[in-house]
């Protein structure tokens, strides 16, 4: 009979191979559960072959991760979510809603930006915009890479316009994944439209100093009055930044509290 199997889904720009992901993975690997960490679209070290990249809503493809374990023999199944791949992990459990394979026992997500469209204003700001200039970095040469592939599908002509996250995400994400622009891609895959039908037990864990998703753009009233999703709000952690309770911790304080959730699924 196969260990429970946990699923991880990393961030924005982010990969398999991400501390946040490999801590996680070891702890839990070393007490007794079996994981698989997945990588997004274009994030695993090489393009994917079809037009399309990844994006905060791609619950298909989670759900392609899912139904792989479920034919590998899993029926035990926990999900894990980092930012953007928690946003996509509540977004698939709503979507599910009361129709969810009973093989999926309940989720765990940390720093989710559940309003995108506030998540992406947010990251504008002078005081975040390190984060944002790292993360065009590596997303305007993918989707110049991308065009050179699929020149019919994408439009370098204002590819000098891109200046923030938003700006990306109006002129490539959106129209490159079937929405109008990036207001209704925000509209159609924020996950706090999503949260009311999860029936499985979910824990999300935002921290209140978090730079990047703001604390009161996530649900409030909706997650205190749900009775399968809980927020826990931590004063400190930043954005996937919760540290070690002490120094001379080999876990981060977010491992050991997955591992404790998880663990009484």
């Amino acid at each position: 009979m196969p260990k429970p199997l946990i699923i991880l889904s990393h961030g924005l720009e982010g990969n398999s191979t991400r501390q946040y992901i490999t801590g996680m993975v070891k702890l839990l690997t070393q007490n007794g559960f079996d994981c698989l960490a997945w990588n997004f679209r274009s994030c695993g070290g090489e393009m994917n072959q079809t037009a399309r990249f990844y994006h905060s809503g791609a619950t298909e493809d989670l759900n392609a991760v899912i139904n792989y374990a479920f034919e590998k023999g899993y029926a035990d199944v926990r999900l894990v979510g980092f930012s953007l791949g928690g946003n996509l992990t509540l977004k698939y459990l709503g979507e599910q809603g009361a129709a969810i394979d009973n093989r999926i026992k309940g989720a765990i997500v940390f720093s989710v930006p559940m309003d995108l469209k506030a998540c992406s204003l947010a990251i504008i700001e002078p005081r975040n915009q390190i984060y944002m200039h790292r993360f065009l970095k590596s997303l305007k040469p993918k989707v110049m890479e991308k065009a050179a592939l699929y020149p019919q599908r994408i439009d370098l002509k204002d590819h000098a316009l891109v200046k923030t996250l938003y700006d990306f995400d109006h002129i490539y994400t959106a129209p490159l994944h079937g929405f109008e622009g990036a207001d209704h891609y925000y509209a159609e895959c924020s996950s706090q439209f999503f949260v009311e039908p999860i029936t499985v037990p979910t824990m999300i864990v935002n921290a209140e100093n978090d730079p990047i998703v703001p604390f009161g753009s996530l649900p409030i009233d909706v997650l205190r009055a749900h009775p399968n999703v809980t927020l826990l709000a931590t004063r400190d952690g930043g954005h996937c930044g919760f540290r070690p309770a002490r120094l001379t911790d080999e876990f981060y304080w977010s491992e050991k509290y997955a591992l404790g959730f998880l663990s009484g699924l």
